[in-house]
């Protein structure tokens, strides 16, 4: 080897180096980074020895795909067992104090009481109070249900917002990546920004992803609508501020196509819209669906002469004087104790043993007791329920109460476990990413140390040279 050639390689080391070195040190600075990919300056073999010909970016496509797929149905699970945790509430704790089913139980028993008493004037009123508690319980139910609706309906819109500005965003860095791969410039750390609201776009709404010519990125939603090409698709939402029972929440488009919500425990939604829906459309209206035939029931099985008896319902703004034939809705929401049974509005509570509407003890006997056995009765019998509330359609109305808690909590359930494996699977998933993507401090360091071996044995080269020619330029003279 010559010392030209030898200068020349010592040369091409520095070179070579210090970029490595500075790929090392980036490397290093962004070991906490979550969305940087790691680097490594790849080498060839050139005239003068070794050239850095590329900077590459630690990248694995089909765990990345795997990793998307484990975040949005993670988020489309943990968003939906929040929904139904809230549900869980509205029966008050473990014991289900505030639920319906209690209170409809207190009233039977008291109710029983009365009949082995009938001339006791404070059971009649502890009746009528405990009817009232049925009736609130209801109206808060159903209060409650058409909040949390309005409230995912809220979280809804900030989502498509959200997801509006994201893709936006993706727009900015996909630029980027296509412009810089076409000029041949390193578009690493665009990709990473790329990546980084892929990861963000996927928790909203599923998304599946396709790569084109100089890099250009192509997103579809999981059940294949464009979501972006070259530019990002619209996605519209028009919120409703309020809800009531017979309120329908308008749908989420993307370039017109309708998101569909979730279904089931287990979730088949993936993303937050599509659990969101799925409470907001699916589990809460069926839920309004067993309160306002709960209402039903007890409407019915009070009837007095054809009319509502201990329990009526407000119809518009006035009582109605109609038993409903079949589902009603927000029936639950509008139920409320007959006035004429109620002693601080002027009503008379012993009705409920006489006839509210018509008389059924017209000697006025003490100890008649007839009609509140009809009543004890009827909680022995079963009822037909609608069939479309997701419950058996014949039931008493204990067992419908109680069957509606059941409902709620084997969703509940379900949701749960699957919330633990889909998290499971997101945390596996993402681990096995991370292994190939992430920073290795103790592999950087290690490669720094001998980076740090090769400058010095390229600055020994370099030092002998410097003697050597030394030496010829002393010879010479």
């Amino acid at each position: 080897m010559s010392l030209s050639t030898a200068m020349k390689t010592a040369q091409s080391s520095f070179s070579n180096t210090a970029l490595q070195t500075a790929v090392v040190s980036k490397n290093i600075a962004n070991a906490s980074n979550t969305t940087y990919a790691r680097r490594a300056a790849m080498l060839a073999t050139a005239a003068n020895g070794a050239t850095v010909v590329e900077i590459q970016r630690a990248q694995n496509e089909s765990l990345q795909k795997q990793n998307l797929l484990s975040i949005s149905q993670s988020n489309a699970q943990d968003t939906l067992l929040a929904g139904l945790q809230r549900m869980k509430t509205f029966f008050g704790g473990d014991d289900y104090e505030l639920s319906a089913a209690t209170y409809i139980t207190k009233l039977r028993d008291n109710l029983e009481t009365f009949a082995n008493k009938p001339s006791e004037r404070s059971l009649a009123e502890t009746v009528v109070a405990d009817a009232v508690d049925v009736a609130n319980a209801l109206n808060s139910q159903t209060k409650a249900v058409q909040e949390m609706r309005a409230e995912a309906d809220a979280d809804i819109a900030a989502s498509v917002t959200e997801l509006n500005r994201l893709l936006a965003e993706f727009k900015t860095y996909n630029d980027q990546v296509k412009q810089g791969t076409a000029a041949g410039t390193d578009v690493n750390d665009a990709l990473d920004q790329r990546d980084r609201l892929l990861t963000q776009i996927s928790a909203i709404v599923g998304v599946s992803s396709n790569t084109r010519t100089n890099n250009d990125m192509v997103l579809y939603t999981s059940d294949g609508t464009v979501l972006f090409e070259t530019n990002p698709r619209t996605v519209t939402f028009t919120p409703t501020p309020t809800y009531g029972p017979t309120t329908a929440g308008n749908s989420v488009r993307i370039d017109g196509v309708a998101i569909e919500p979730g279904v089931g425990g287990n979730t088949s939604g993936s993303g937050t819209i599509a659990a969101l829906l799925q409470v907001r459309d699916e589990v809460a209206p069926a839920f309004q669906k067993q309160l306002d035939e709960t209402a039903r029931g007890l409407i019915t099985m009070f009837e007095d002469a054809g009319m509502p008896g201990l329990f009526t319902w407000m119809d518009g703004a006035t009582e109605s004087n109609v038993v409903p034939g079949g589902l009603t809705n927000g029936l639950a929401g509008a139920i409320i104790v007959n006035p004429d049974v109620i002693t601080a509005k002027g009503g008379n509570p012993m009705l409920i043993r006489d006839g509210i509407n018509a008389s059924q003890n017209p000697d006025g006997d003490a100890s008649y007791s007839t009609l509140l056995n009809s009543y004890l009765g009827k909680f022995d019998t079963n009822l037909t329920f609608d069939g479309t509330t997701g419950l058996d359609t014949s039931m008493t109305i204990l067992e419908y109460s109680t069957a509606s808690i059941g409902w709620v909590e084997q969703l509940r359930s379900a949701a749960t476990t699957a919330s633990e494996d889909k998290g499971a699977l997101w945390s596996r998933t993402e681990e096995a990413l991370y292994s190939v993507t992430a920073v290795s401090l103790d592999e950087e360091l290690s490669l720094l140390l001998d980076l740090e071996h090769s400058q010095k044995a390229t600055a020994k080269l370099v030092t002998t040279v410097d003697e050597m020619m030394t030496a010829l330029l002393n010879a010479a003279s």
